[in-house]
């Protein structure tokens, strides 16, 4: 099974945010895998479908960014999935806007999406992708991650999503975290 849950906050006024890189990263794998519906459960909007047949679930948690943990843990023991089987989607302040660089392991970086999956799985040892939205030059945190990319960003951050999408298509197709890594880091 692959478990991909992509980070953001629920609600039309979060839509287009530097925060939900993650729920961009999802809608577009539901467009390239031709999945129109999520369900709603676990507090989380999901779909579910086979790939080769690889057991694929696409999820946004709706729980908001610091609670995402919650949705995550409900559906890894739900349907008894492995952390190993776990890829997370989130946006990172540390990187250039687009950058994309997978990790296996390794703490949140300040994260809350990713403290709180952490402490709800019970372990750091799952792959996130991560898609570069810089840190703020003028900005609070809070303010820069809760706005849109500016027009000049956004094709910027559109590629990142791009990068991530076949990240994770490359994941189910079987490649290995190192071989991923390997080929896009």
């Amino acid at each position: 099974m692959k478990l991909i849950v992509g980070l953001g906050n629920p609600g039309k006024k979060y839509d287009r945010t530097k925060h939900n890189m993650g729920f961009m990263t999802i809608d577009k794998l539901m467009d390239e895998y031709g999945q129109t519906q999520m369900k709603k459960d676990f507090e989380a909007e999901y779909c579910k479908f086979k790939v080769d047949g690889e057991t694929v679930f696409l999820v946004k948690p709706l729980t908001f960014m610091n609670e995402s943990g919650r949705a995550v843990n409900f559906l890894m023991g739900y349907y008894q999935i492995k952390p190993e089987e776990l890829m997370v989607i989130q946006d990172d302040l540390d990187m250039p806007i687009g950058k994309v660089r997978l990790r296996t392991k390794g703490s949140a970086g300040g994260h809350n999406g990713i403290k709180s999956i952490i402490s709800a799985v019970g372990t750091k040892d799952f792959s996130r992708i991560k898609i570069g939205i810089q840190h703020p030059a003028k900005q609070t945190v809070v303010n820069w991650v809760l706005t849109p990319f500016s027009k000049d960003q956004e094709p910027v951050a559109l590629s990142g999503i791009d990068k991530a999408s076949d990240m994770v298509k490359d994941w189910v197709s079987g490649l290995s975290a190192d071989q991923l890594m390997n080929k896009y880091n």
